[in-house]
């Protein structure tokens, strides 16, 4: 997926009346209204409860699966375990050609070369039935590293071929206060996915909203990520929990909704870690067409990061097909 180039200064600039400055972060992000967190969960709570009857929910998973980022980030990652989950993103139903495929598969940077080759001619642009590759870099999980080595796992990652950057803030600079820290590093890393020939890699920046500790945080977090020129917000790791929840992700698809508001351009939303059913997922679904509108619904605007939720859409999808629950053989095991 080609990344167009965005000027985060010039964002800033025109957002906050000034050079982002750790001062001039504050004022604007400080002056943010705060979030009511009961009317945000009781909103979260009533679009949970949306029924989605037998056509519509067929379409509902098959959504779901397009949108999905096929994940695999253990130490103990092997390239046949790359493959593996390649051709299951490629072919996620064997008995049902009609399945969709996935958006991506998303693994360490050391695995972008051995997911390419795994994906071939299926190596491509999501939004055109291609599957993108995506790699996590900065020191993930932590984001405890140097700058200077954030942006050259970046940058390797990059050079691998990686149509897709997931990285992580600096949680603790962030709730230190230092904006300024943040959006540079930000700012940085979205440089360090320039390509040989100009475009830029995709950057989904995740902010682990678990270590946040309050809805503020999570609204401040998002709009400094999309200041910084983050072409996603992302909700978690996976490795921290609470993951994604139903109200952090409304809140930050509110934040995406107001941002295309005021400067027309669309920013990208993925709650990542703990969806695991096909019930939650489609709550999802409900929540991004209700909230920003079902044109979000396309994969450079949203994705699940997943690794085991696909296997309850199959089974979802083959009881809609033939009436009755497969046994556990019937999906592969990851």
């Amino acid at each position: 997926m080609t990344g167009t180039q965005i000027v985060p200064a010039e964002r800033a600039l025109a957002l906050i009346g000034g050079e982002a400055t750790d001062a001039n972060l504050r004022r604007y992000l400080h002056g943010i209204p705060g979030v009511d967190a009961v009317g945000l969960e009781q909103r979260a709570a009533s679009l949970g409860t949306r029924s989605i009857k037998t056509t519509s929910k067929a379409l509902a998973l098959d959504t779901v699966i397009k949108l999905i980022d096929l994940t695999t980030l253990e130490g103990a990652d092997t390239p046949g375990k790359v493959r593996s989950l390649v051709a299951k993103a490629m072919n996620p139903d064997p008995a049902d050609s009609s399945c969709p495929r996935v958006a991506a598969v998303c693994v360490y940077g050391d695995m972008v070369p051995y997911a390419i080759q795994a994906l071939g001619s299926a190596h491509g642009d999501p939004d055109q039935g291609g599957i993108a590759v995506a790699a996590v870099a900065t020191a993930f999980p932590s984001g405890r590293a140097s700058l200077a080595i954030k942006l050259e796992d970046t940058a390797d990652a990059v050079r691998a071929g990686a149509d897709e950057i997931d990285m992580v803030i600096d949680r603790g600079a962030f709730l230190a206060g230092r904006y300024g820290q943040v959006y540079d590093e930000i700012v940085a890393v979205k440089e360090a996915c320039r390509r040989s020939d100009g475009s830029y890699t995709h950057l989904k920046v995740i902010l682990e909203t678990g270590e946040l500790n309050t809805y503020d945080n999570v609204r401040r977090a998002s709009w400094l990520a999309i200041l910084a020129g983050g072409d996603f917000i992302k909700t978690s790791t996976g490795k921290v929990a609470p993951a994604a929840t139903l109200p952090v992700t409304l809140l930050m698809l509110e934040v995406v909704r107001d941002w295309h508001r005021l400067t027309g351009e669309k920013v990208g939303v993925k709650p990542a870690g703990g969806i695991r059913s096909s019930k939650d997922a489609i709550k999802y679904l409900v929540t991004v067409a209700e909230t920003v509108g079902e044109g979000w619904l396309q994969p450079h605007l949203f994705r699940f990061g997943a690794s085991s939720l696909l296997n309850d859409v199959l089974l979802q999808r083959q009881k809609l097909t033939t009436g009755h629950y497969s046994g556990p053989d019937y999906v592969t095991i990851d």
